[in-house]
């Protein structure tokens, strides 16, 4: 996977610390326009660090950040947003004792709801629909996370950082959220999804990129890994290549 004209986000010799402890040791990966690229591997990797170092929550000690041309190294978080880079943290970061409604509304402030993009959102998350005056604290867990990726998408973004989106969910909610996802997808959407859940990452993903230990050991297709078993050994372990 190279950085060629396709693509919006290039890292480059990407180093984060966070206190005195080194994290990213040099990451350089590129989410090309219209695609998924996976962030796949081990806890610990590395993983969620590179997509906050991306968003301005963590600052990179050395490297470069580029995003459809322009750096974000010494951009805040805000305007970092204001681009068009939506984030969907593990903690999915929604507010339960706000209903569904105005979680969404606080994702579109000052300006409202667009109408055009409510329908497609409420078209792809039809239960937001039937809890919309709910509190988001009384969601179950797969609820929540879908309401966390319909806030990020209720606007027009140019990239979604989505960070374990099927963690602790049922079979079924997977198979909910992995059919968001392609519908996304099919959209042309273009997505940067960290995934512990192997099959899910070979449901969705089109290319691939593999941390450890803060670095990136391998880029390529998704499908190419998909049909390697001695590389998802190699790079992943049986642990996650067996994951359902």
């Amino acid at each position: 996977m190279t950085a060629g004209d396709d693509a919006i986000l290039r890292l480059e010799g990407v180093h984060t610390d966070i206190g005195r402890y080194r994290i990213l040791h040099g990451v350089d990966l590129v989410a090309r326009r219209g695609r998924v690229t996976m962030l796949l591997g081990r806890n610990g990797a590395g993983k969620t660090t590179t997509l906050r170092t991306i968003m301005g929550l963590w600052r990179a000690r050395q490297g470069r950040i580029i995003f459809d041309g322009q750096s974000l190294a010494a951009l805040e978080t805000p305007h970092i947003a204001r681009l068009g880079i939506a984030y969907v943290p593990e903690n999915m970061g929604i507010f339960g004792k706000l209903t569904v409604r105005e979680n969404m509304l606080l994702a579109t402030a000052p300006r409202g709801f667009a109408q055009p993009y409510l329908d497609r959102v409420l078209d792809s998350f039809p239960m937001l629909k039937v809890k919309w005056d709910s509190a988001a604290g009384s969601l179950s867990g797969g609820q929540k996370q879908m309401l966390a990726i319909a806030r990020a998408i209720i606007e027009q973004r140019r990239l979604l950082l989505i960070d374990e989106p099927t963690k602790g969910l049922s079979p079924a909610m997977v198979s909910q959220l992995v059919g968001v996802l392609l519908r996304l997808k099919a959209e042309q959407t273009t997505i940067l999804l960290v995934e512990q859940n192997f099959h899910v990452a070979e449901a969705v993903g089109d290319d691939v990129a593999v941390m450890d230990e803060g670095r990136i050991i391998h880029t390529g297709a998704m499908a190419a890994l998909v049909a390697d078993k001695t590389l998802q050994h190699r790079l992943l372990g049986l642990s996650m290549a067996a994951a359902v």
